[in-house]
């Protein structure tokens, strides 16, 4: 169906993950839900795009990032809709759910459609959250609870999942307009053991990197940022620090950050809203030294 209702100049791409969780949730619900979001997209992108539909199994723990809304910790079932369409404006952002409430012309919208959608995601105990700038399009995450048997243990009572150290002494500088995502991303990579160096956006983050001599082992950097991106300020500190590697991070999905050719993030990506876990994890990961250890404390 959506192929008809999104036509021949958007196209459609859905990518669903392997041994995704059950949930519980009514089916033609479901479908009222895509159906609306698709509709939604179709009507951004008036000369045509991309649009998304992927789901994937996702686990947020007690410190996990979230700017836009709270979502609790626990396992849940991701569907994610992405277009490559105008975008929302900040403005009209906190207003969306609300019944009635349009941002499209006079007598081309009701208002219902994602207030139907936020009702059916509260009615299935999941959470919405929205992600979207001018320009850039915007991405939907719905967040649907995980109804799954209890995890296996070993004879022993451990997991059997093995636990990356998450430790670590390089020297980070982590850019990020948000301050719910840098101010305790900062502290807990400085629990972890990292010495960082906080920078609200581009700008600031050349200068604070401008009067050092020690090197900076790794940049983490949100690619949407006012004044400059972060793959601008990525190339503007590569001739300074040639051996500093960078991590990507962004609300928008790999695949849309992708489509605008804003960066190549294909290698090191990390999509909010993400675990300090995940984060630290990652980090390990883009650094090449991760440690494994089955069992270890704190898994």
């Amino acid at each position: 169906m959506l192929p008809r209702l999104i036509g021949e100049d958007v196209e459609l791409t859905i990518a669903p993950q392997a041994d995704l969780g059950k949930v519980k949730l009514d089916p033609v619900q479901l479908e009222q839900i895509l159906m609306n979001l698709a509709a939604n997209a179709r009507d951004a992108m008036p000369a045509g795009g991309k649009l998304t539909i992927a789901t994937q199994n996702v686990e947020l723990d007690d410190a996990y990032v979230q700017t836009r809304t709270v979502v609790p910790p626990g396992r849940y079932v991701l569907l994610e809709v992405s277009d490559t369409g105008k975008g929302i404006d900040t403005e009209h952002l906190p207003h969306i759910f609300e019944p009635f409430y349009t941002t499209k012309e006079k007598g081309k919208g009701t208002g219902l459609g994602l207030a139907t959608v936020y009702g059916i995601v509260k009615q299935s105990g999941g959470f919405i959250w929205v992600y979207s700038e001018l320009g850039m399009g915007t991405t939907f995450r719905i967040y649907f609870p995980r109804v799954e048997p209890r995890a296996r243990k070993t004879s022993d009572g451990d997991s059997a999942h093995p636990t990356v150290d998450l430790h670590g002494t390089e020297t980070v500088l982590l850019v990020e307009d948000e301050n719910a995502v840098r101010h305790p991303a900062c502290e807990f990579l400085k629990g972890c053991g990292y010495r960082v160096i906080e920078a609200k956006d581009g700008l600031q983050a050349v200068e604070r990197a401008a009067g050092r001599t020690e090197p900076i082992d790794l940049m983490v950097t949100d690619v949407v940022m006012p004044g400059m991106s972060g793959g601008q300020l990525a190339d503007l500190l590569a001739g300074k620090y040639p051996q500093m590697k960078v991590l990507f991070v962004s609300g928008y999905s790999e695949k849309v950050v992708l489509r605008h050719n804003i960066v190549d993030v294909q290698k090191n990506f990390l999509q909010k809203p993400f675990t300090l876990k995940s984060l630290a994890t990652k980090i390990r990961e883009v650094l090449g030294k991760a440690s494994v250890a089955a069992g270890a404390a704190g898994d």
